[in-house]
């Protein structure tokens, strides 16, 4: 619950900074005002919303690979030190050649726990980057399907699709907190004036964050079908017994509370404790082992 709780925190932070942003630029500068003598102008309104949804999202976009080295701490391989390190760029190399991309920076960074992740704003200027505790833990096969399965998410654009999925959600929230916001200031409130009442804005900044979180459920569904799709393409380049293999190697590490930072878990390969089914199931970025299992087991591509 502490990872799903941080995730629409997070999220709703960002919400409520631009729902500020967007009220002192209206109010104080005029700029984007959305309010008129007949009330809220919805266009003007649709089209502020989808700006501001989209920035936050557009900017974490870019930022992706540099957040992700910092927050992770992870080493990118320039010059291999080692046969092992050796291979890891071999076999990026490799798959990155067979989806038809450019290759990807490859890096390691100190995770006791077996996991992986992949990002950046441009999948010909990808990271793909391995836990040491993953190295340490799977057979070559298995780091070789973790390492297609990362190559997956980079060939299908999941980084860019997923932030253009947040930034259009965010924007339906503030749009619908909005109108929400001022029906209750003009219809309960019974504020008559062309401008918006207090009512208006806390209700506004309220309704963020209510609808932040049920909007969440919808990003978080995408990120789970997602990694159904990178299963596949990590069946598809290392092997299907090899991927299934390898999703059975992080059963212990799933178990386990999850040591990514918040940032990284809907980019990792595992995303810790993931049983049974709940409503906080709901928020969750990835499906369960036994359910990836199983659609890999029909998987015949």
């Amino acid at each position: 619950m502490m990872r799903i709780g941080l995730f629409l925190l997070t999220n709703l932070a960002v919400l409520i900074v631009f729902s500020i942003v967007f009220m002192v630029l209206s109010q104080v500068f005029g700029l984007g005002n959305v309010h008129g003598s007949g009330g809220l102008n919805y266009v003007s309104l649709a089209v502020m919303c989808l700006l501001y949804g989209m920035i936050g999202s557009v900017i974490s976009l870019f930022l992706s690979k540099w957040m992700a080295k910092k927050s992770t701490g992870t080493i990118v391989i320039d010059t291999p030190r080692n046969g092992t390190e050796q291979w890891l760029v071999d076999t990026v190399a490799r798959q990155a050649r067979e989806v038809g991309i450019g290759m990807p920076e490859v890096g390691i960074f100190d995770n006791a726990q077996p996991n992986a992740f992949a990002t950046g704003w441009n999948k010909n200027k990808a990271l793909v980057a391995v836990s040491s505790g993953l190295i340490h833990t799977m057979t070559p096969d298995e780091v070789e399907a973790v390492l297609a399965h990362e190559i997956g998410h980079v060939a299908n654009g999941d980084m860019v699709t997923l932030a253009l999925i947040q930034g259009v959600v965010n924007a339906f929230v503030m749009f619908f907190a909005r109108i929400i916001g001022n029906f209750v200031d003009r219809a309960i409130f019974k504020n008559e004036s062309d401008s918006p009442g207090i009512a208006y804005f806390v209700t506004s900044i309220v309704m963020d964050i209510l609808l932040g979180i049920l909007a969440s459920a919808i990003v978080m569904w995408f990120s789970r079908l997602r990694e159904y799709r990178a299963d596949e393409m990590g069946a598809r380049l290392a092997g299907r017994d090899k991927m299934i293999s390898a999703l059975n190697a992080l059963r212990p590490a799933e178990a386990l509370p999850d040591q990514m930072p918040e940032s990284m878990k809907a980019f990792a390969i595992a995303s810790g404790q993931s049983q049974g089914f709940s409503i906080a199931s709901l928020f969750r970025s990835h499906p369960t082992l036994d359910d990836r299992i199983a659609s890999l087991q029909k998987f015949n591509g």
